[in-house]
Order: structure tokens, then sequence, then C-alpha cells
């Protein structure tokens, strides 16, 4: 799926019980919000009687594809968290970019700054930032990142590196300003590095340090987990850090690539990820979740939430819906596989380039 530079298109059972404390939004406060939720073109997910209704924007879909989806559905009931995922992962979904939410701190320990489409996440160290993409252009980090930053008070001359998720611009675009300006290293995992070496962008980023499978980044205080978690581009990275909210520490992960690839063997080698890194996941206890693309998870809505009511945090939703959150994704991926199979025509491999995003 591709996109121009002014817009990126988007091509569990959520209850809290008493036995999972850490899912601290309640129900009522999702469901209140979930007015905030973009509407997908064709998306999945009309709640209905407490149960999501699927359908596709294809009218053929049926059989295996279509069973997936229902799946899917059934996983996220009313979570408004889960129903946004299904509809960034649906057929021919798309987001539309909207108002760019100011920037905030999700967590004492981590910032979100924005744009209409994309976020770079700041997670502050006793000895230094740890910047995660770093928005789409030098401009922009210049003009909407540093100010961003220091607006909740993160120095951005404290960054010590920026972990590029994925090798597509709107992650990028900055980076290499960055190192210029702060003297940052650039991380990106070597098929990355390799991918953007072979389309060559503007922007880039002068090859730097490499990430590896299951690499611990350490700055002072704080480790960050970078797992591969390829599909949506070559060498994606998927983080999973201790972020902190008055003063309790909870683990907390960022999926690095939402929008599936367009070849359904990609859409395979995304599954796969899917698969180990909720396996990875699971051993490490996650119970937080963030996104690069906040419309994707109903990031933007949480932001919001969060500003008018911090007594809880929305991003906090527990190990079941986290580990629901994954499943949900892995039934929406099993579905886009078979709707493929059933529309071979529709599964075309495009180009692979860094000029396409999310």
């Amino acid at each position: 799926m591709s996109a121009d530079p002014s817009g990126c298109p988007f091509r569990s059972h959520s209850r809290a019980s008493a036995s999972d404390p850490s899912a601290a939004t309640s129900r009522r406060s999702l469901l209140v919000a979930a007015a905030l939720l973009p509407v997908a073109v064709g998306a999945v997910g009309a709640a209905t009687g407490g149960r999501a209704a699927a359908t596709t924007t294809q009218a053929t879909a049926s059989g295996d594809a279509q069973r997936h989806y229902d799946r899917a559905a059934r996983l996220a009931g009313d979570d408004p968290v889960s129903l946004a995922l299904i509809k960034a992962l649906s057929p021919d979904a798309v987001f539309p970019p909207g108002q760019a939410p100011a920037p905030i701190r999700v967590f004492d320990n981590v910032a979100m700054v924005n744009t209409k489409m994309v976020s770079a996440a700041a997670i502050t160290t006793s000895a230094g930032v740890v910047l995660l993409d770093a928005l789409s252009s030098p401009e922009e980090a210049e003009q909407v990142l540093l100010p961003g930053l220091r607006a909740v008070g993160v120095d951005p001359e404290r960054i010590t590196h920026v972990v590029v998720t994925q090798a597509h611009y709107d992650h990028f675009g900055g980076a290499q300003y960055l190192a210029d300006r702060y003297g940052a290293r650039v991380m990106m995992s070597p098929a990355d590095w390799d991918f953007i070496a072979a389309d060559a962008p503007p922007n880039a980023p002068v090859r730097d340090l490499e990430i590896h499978d299951g690499q611990r980044l350490t700055v002072g205080d704080t480790t960050i987990t970078l797992h591969h978690t390829p599909g949506h581009t070559p060498g994606t990275v998927s983080p999973v850090f201790p972020a902190l909210w008055r003063g309790t520490r909870h683990t907390t992960m960022l999926w690095g690539g939402t929008n599936p690839p367009s070849a359904t063997a990609d859409k395979r080698i995304y599954l796969s990820s899917v698969r180990s890194f909720a396996a990875r996941m699971r051993a490490a206890g996650v119970v937080a979740e963030l996104n690069n693309h906040p419309g994707a998870d109903y990031g933007v809505a949480r932001m919001e939430q969060l500003r008018a009511d911090a007594s809880e945090n929305p991003f906090i939703i527990g190990g079941t819906r986290t580990r629901r959150f994954m499943e949900v994704m892995e039934s929406m991926i099993r579905g886009r596989i078979a709707t493929d199979e059933e529309s071979p025509t529709t599964a075309a491999p495009a180009a692979h380039t860094t000029r396409t995003c999310c």
C-alpha cells in the first residue's frame, strides 16, 4: 500500500477483572470514549449487543477468511483498543489524517510527540533519552519533535540513541538531524539498513548501529529489549521496556509496524513475527501497549483520556488484554492471507520502497 508524504493510509475481550488489577482503565470509561474512534472505510467491528460483528471490504470474502475476521471480532468484544486494531488491519481500511495530539507524557518516563499520523516516543533514563523513531524529516524533527519534547520536560540534548523501528520515511526522516545535532547514535536492524541502502531515500541516516534480535540496550537505569518483528518492513523492530506510572513499573511493548504488507509471502512473515513476539511478551510479563501510529490502537483517544483524568492510565491494559490484542492481530493477518488466497489478484506484491509509511 502506498502513501504520499501528506498522509498515511492504513491498509480482548476487554473486561478488567479482580485477578488482573493492572488493567487500569474501566470498561465504562472505555465505552464512553469509544465515540472518538476514527472511522475506517470498509472496516471491521461494529459493536452489536456487546459483540463485534465482523465484515470485510470484499463482498466475496468467505470461508477461511471470514472465519478469521469473525474470530478477531469475538476476541475484541467491546474493547475499543482491539476494535481499532481490527479497523487498521482490515482490507482497504483507511485512517484519514486527523488533528495531531499535543505532546504528552503517557508514563512518568515516556513522552510521545505526534504528527497527524505518526508518533515518536522518548524514554527518559538516569543517563539520557532513548528516542523510538524520529518523525518524517529534518524539518519535522526541528519544528515538531524538539519543541514537543521540551514542552513535556524532555531535554533533547540528552538524546543518546534513536531506535528506528522501521525503514519508512516517517520513522527515520529526522534521525540524521538528531545524530548531527546531538551526537545521538542511530540504531536499526541490519535488514532495514540494507533496505534503506538499496532504496537511497531522501534524509536517510548514515548507517550506524545494528540491532540484533533480542538485543538489550541499557542506558542508565533502563534496559530496552529490541525484538525483530519483520513483515511490515524487512527488519521491523518492536521494543519491550519498563514504563513507570506514579513510580510503579509496568512492562510495556510498542508494536513497530502495523500496516500489513502487500505480498502474501510477506504477510506470512508478518504472521510469524506476531506469534513470536506474543510469546516474548508473555514471557516478559507485558501489561501496557503503545503504537507508533496511535490511530491504529485507539492511542489518540487514550491520550485524551489521560489528559482529562490522570487517575488511571489507559495504556496499562493488563496481561490478559495485551495477549488478546496480539491474538486479534494474528486472526486479522490470517484473514488477510486467506483473503489473498481467495482473490489472488488482490495480493500482487507492490514494489518495496522506504517512501511508503505506517
